[in-house]
């Protein structure tokens, strides 16, 4: 139950009730709270397993857990309830004894395929009283909201924190793999920039900042920013913001920009100016999302003339932007920001 009456708490979006009061229906009409889809024979997890196991071909019980997203005891109960029931069959591997992969039965089979056809027939018979649009605007927002959950699990892992000395190496070490890895090791790059090893030192002053993120305590990213080099007074650059593969992909570049900018407008400055790549294409529709417009030209002198694309946003003129959820947030998947 909610406090107030039944009203959210200001701080939570306006969709966050009714999300939650359509997601126990939606749970209810599939019969979840029961354990088990209205006709069939097998709970839920056991079908979803039978279901995994089958597009795979074969799976091993940690590959099964993995993908269910359940530990490791409870995906072996499951399994052993398949087994017993003669719809899964534990194969030996020749290679490794320890290794025994799994694959549906003859029976395993014939059990998915009713399955399958009484939860086709079910979605058939609800999308049916739906319009073309309405279907495929629920087509889209279930895979929003499933990639947006799955997200917010795997962040769960990380943490954004202020840079300390510890962290100089391990992030000079980032830098330098990441720029090799999009070829800017050439003149004109950020790699030969002397502040690279001296990171905690050179954006402490006022006007800067950085973070780092680190994942189960590993440094694995970072970004910041600091005053314009030759650019005007209030002029701030997003610098240094790069990220280890593993950590590319969760969005944790979403929300260390987000920080980086808000940090940056309460330290005074009022524009934030940013060098890229035009061949980092997932990175400029990241930062278009978050209110940057393209410029003609470089700002400041920042040294980096290897880079051809240039952006600037205004961080007085309006509260800053949530990124746009169509875009991709892979900002570090293709991000060169010097």
């Amino acid at each position: 139950m909610q406090p107030n009456g039944g009203q959210p708490p200001p701080s939570l979006l306006p969709e966050v009730a009714p999300l939650r009061h359509a997601s126990r229906r939606l749970v209810r009409e599939l019969g979840v709270l029961d354990d088990r889809p209205s006709g069939a024979a097998i709970p839920y997890s056991q079908g979803h397993a039978l279901i995994e196991i089958d597009r795979q071909g074969v799976m091993t019980a940690g590959e099964l857990a993995a993908v269910l997203k359940l530990d490791k005891s409870t995906t072996s109960r499951t399994v052993a309830a398949l087994v017993r029931a003669g719809l899964v069959a534990a194969r030996a591997d020749g290679g490794d004894r320890r290794r025994r992969p799994l694959a549906l039965t003859g029976k395993g089979r014939r059990r998915l395929a009713g399955l399958n056809r009484l939860a086709d027939q079910q979605v058939q018979e609800a999308l049916a009283l739906l319009g073309a649009d309405e279907r495929a605007a629920v087509v889209r927002g279930m895979e929003l909201y499933a990639r947006a959950l799955s997200r917010r699990r795997v962040q769960r892992e990380f943490t954004i924190r202020p840079i300390t000395r510890r962290d100089d190496p391990a992030i000079a070490r980032i830098i330098r793999a990441t720029l090799t890895e999009y070829g800017g090791t050439g003149p004109g790059f950020a790699i030969h920039d002397p502040e690279v090893d001296s990171m905690t030192a050179t954006y402490a002053g006022p006007g800067h900042g950085y973070w780092v993120v680190t994942r189960r305590g590993r440094v694995v990213g970072g970004g910041g920013f600091g005053p314009l080099a030759g650019g005007e007074p209030g002029v701030c650059e997003l610098r240094k913001m790069y990220f280890v593969p593993e950590a590319r992909g969760t969005g944790m570049g979403s929300r260390l920009l987000a920080l980086a900018l808000d940090e940056a407008r309460r330290s005074g400055h009022r524009a934030c100016y940013l060098e890229t790549l035009t061949t980092m294409v997932h990175a400029r529709k990241l930062y278009e999302s978050f209110g940057f417009r393209r410029l003609a030209g470089p700002l400041g002198s920042t040294g980096h003339f290897s880079v051809d694309a240039w952006y600037l946003l205004d961080l007085e003129s309006r509260q800053l932007a949530a990124p746009d959820p169509s875009v991709d947030p892979d900002y570090e998947k293709a991000s060169l920001s010097d």
